[in-house]
This record gives structure tokens, C-alpha cells and sequence, in this order.
């Protein structure tokens, strides 16, 4: 497959002058700042936020590097992972025109920017058991299909995907395959940014909301080609990770012990919730997850989560989600959590089971 890049851009774009910022002109952090028309005297809090923060992340992208082992030429750093997910409808996308290939049931947020950007979805459903249909999936494609959106492990049904089913979508379709791994750090299996190398069509996107706890501050972060990287930082707004965002990420990241740490005792903890869950007779199945969270089935679901929601114990009702029918979707707590969550459903249960 010879994949050219310039050809799935949109026109316009490949023809885009981007805006230039003040801190794209300079980028230095010492001298006389009279370029963009800042508060000179600070800021209303008591540290200084007046100046606009690098455009680029390129620090940050230094120390995520170190970490991924991917080069900072390679790093976007997006307002959270759906920034990116928007970007490339902006940039290969042709409203009207083109489409993409969704592999439901997976993340929403696939079809939503679909849906604001006027694009076609074209849908191949994965297998009973949430797997790949790679031959059909390429079926579905035709000349203006431009992007397949893959997320392993997947979300809401936790599995990973196998991985050379993924390959031959790389290897097969001339557009771009994103890899969503928003749940990586629970995975027992590398990140596919050790393929990145090999695949220019590539694009792998993680975040920093799950296993590093970051959900409020909204980074995320998408590793491909150069050339990737680089149309992703030509549309995206000028200043769009905050500079107080940059300095908090840029300390935490210092603390990476402290996410392993995390992450075994999510681990445990998903163990410890599938046992106890296993131990109560109306629970019909539950799926096998690679992510922070079980995907479990059960009679009268719905019935079930808004009488969890009388009890404030809110999980995440799926029911509607095709091939997720009487299924409720569970993240995984706390040890006093996750013993609270199982005596509210053995309540609930006896009850509407």
C-alpha cells in the first residue's frame, strides 16, 4: 500500500496559512513582552497568569517522550482526546462528501463529531464476543472513505482487540486508522505507538484522564507521523492547553511511580469487583475487560440502574447500545466503593430481579 497523505487532505487545508501567535514569533521566556497586548502587571490571582502559555507544549512534549518513548515531533497534546477526534474531521474530511467507518458498540464521540462535521458514518458492527470483522470492515470502505476509528480496549465492552486484525486494517486500508487506547495503562499488550514507525497511516490516541487521574484538567494526547503531527498543529486553536494545564501535567509527571501504584490497585480492585459480582446469581455475564471497568449483563438493567440511582450509586446504563442489551457498564472504585456498589445492587436486586 502506498499511502500519501497529501492526497486524503482536504484541499483547503493542504493549502491553509495557520495563524501565527505572538508566541510562535518569540519563544523565549525572558525579555520585554510588548507583542500580545497581555496585562503587564499580572494577574488577579496570586500567581501570574498573564502571558500566554507555549503553543506548542513543547516541554511537556519533551517529558511525555521520555515516558512513551515516542519523539516530541510525533506528540499532539489536545483540550482532551475529543479535540484530536475533531481535528481530523477538519482535515481530511470533506462534509457532504466523505466518510468514516465506525465499529460499534464504541466510544460516542466517534459519531457525534461525525454529526457536527456533516459526515458520513458507515457502520460494521463487531463480533458477539466484541471483536473485529477486518474483511468487512474493508469492504465497507470506498474512495472517500478516510478514516476507521478502532478503540482497544474498547469502550464500553473492555476487551482488547486482536491485534493483527488491527494490522491488516493498517495494512489494507488507504486512509488513516485510529487506535484509540484510552484504557492502554490496564492492557496487558504494548501501545501500538511501537508501530508507529511501520504505519504511516497510523494514529494512536491516549489520555491522561484515566490511569493518571487528570480528567478535570483535559489533556490528551494523539502519536503519529510527523506529517500527522504537524496538519493536527496547523488547524488546531493557537493556545489550546492552558498554561496552568502544562505546569501541573509537567510536575505530575514527575510522579510516575505514583500511576503504577494506581494502576495495580485498579487492577486488584477490578479482580476484587468481578469476584464478588460473579458470586451473585442474577448476574448473567460478565465480559472480559482490559480497561478500568466491567461490562456486566443482568436482567431488567435499566430497572436496575435507576433504582442504583435512588441508592446515589451511578454507573453507566448501556442497554441501548447495540450488541450491549441488559448490560450496565461499572468503573472501577475504591475497595469501600466497589463494597458499597455490591450491597446497593443486592438490595436493588431483590427487588426488580
Amino acid at each position: 500500500m502506498n499511502f500519501d497523505l497529501t492526497k486524503l487532505l482536504r484541499p483547503h487545508i493542504a493549502e491553509l496559512q495557520p495563524y501565527t501567535s505572538a508566541r510562535d514569533e518569540y519563544t523565549g521566556k525572558i525579555g520585554v513582552f510588548l507583542d500580545a497586548n497581555e496585562n503587564p502587571y499580572g494577574s488577579i490571582t496570586d500567581q501570574d497568569y498573564n502571558r500566554y502559555p507555549d503553543p506548542y507544549q513543547q516541554e511537556l512534549k519533551e517529558k511525555i517522550s521520555e515516558i512513551k518513548k515516542v519523539d516530541p515531533s510525533q506528540i499532539f497534546l489536545g483540550n482532551g482526546s475529543d479535540e484530536a477526534i475533531d481535528l481530523l474531521f477538519r482535515a481530511f474530511c470533506n462534509p457532504g462528501k466523505d466518510n468514516v467507518i465506525l465499529l460499534p458498540p464504541t466510544y460516542g464521540m466517534y459519531e457525534v463529531s461525525a454529526s457536527i462535521n456533516d459526515i458520513e458514518t458507515r457502520k460494521v458492527a463487531l463480533t458477539s464476543d466484541f471483536q473485529l470483522q477486518p474483511e468487512k470492515i474493508i469492504g465497507a470502505t470506498d474512495e472517500h472513505s478516510k478514516i476507521i476509528f478502532v478503540c482497544s480496549p474498547n469502550n464500553p465492552s473492555g476487551n482488547k482487540l486482536k491485534r493483527e486484525e488491527i494490522r491488516f486494517l493498517l495494512k489494507n486500508f488507504n486512509g488513516v486508522v485510529v487506535v484509540d487506547e484510552a484504557y492502554i495503562d490496564f492492557n496487558d499488550e504494548p501501545s501500538f505507538t511501537t508501530e508507529l514507525e511501520e504505519f504511516p497511516n497510523l494514529l494512536v490516541i491516549q489520555t491522561f484522564s484515566k490511569a493518571w487521574g487528570l480528567a478535570s484538567l483535559r489533556l490528551g494526547m494523539a502519536f503519529g507521523s510527523k506529517e500527522i503531527i504537524r496538519i493536527l498543529n496547523r488547524i488546531k486553536p493557537p493556545y489550546n492547553i492552558s498554561g496552568l494545564t502544562q505546569e501541573t501535567v509537567l510536575r505530575a509527571m514527575d510522579n510516575y511511580g505514583k500511576v503504577q501504584k494506581m494502576i495495580r490497585e485498579i487492577l486488584s480492585e477490578r479482580e476484587f469487583l468481578k469476584e464478588k459480582l460473579g458470586q451473585l446469581p442474577f448476574i448473567q455475564h460478565i465480559f472480559p475487560s482490559h480497561a478500568n471497568f466491567l461490562l456486566v449483563k443482568m436482567p431488567h438493567a435499566t430497572e436496575v440502574y435507576n433504582e442504583l440511582i435512588e441508592q446515589k450509586v451511578i454507573v453507566r446504563n448501556r442497554s441501548k447500545v447495540l450488541l450491549c442489551e441488559d448490560c450496565l457498564r461499572i468503573s472501577v472504585g475504591t475497595r469501600s466503593e466497589n463494597e458499597a456498589f455490591i450491597q446497593a445492587l443486592k438490595k436493588v436486586a431483590s427487588k426488580t430481579v
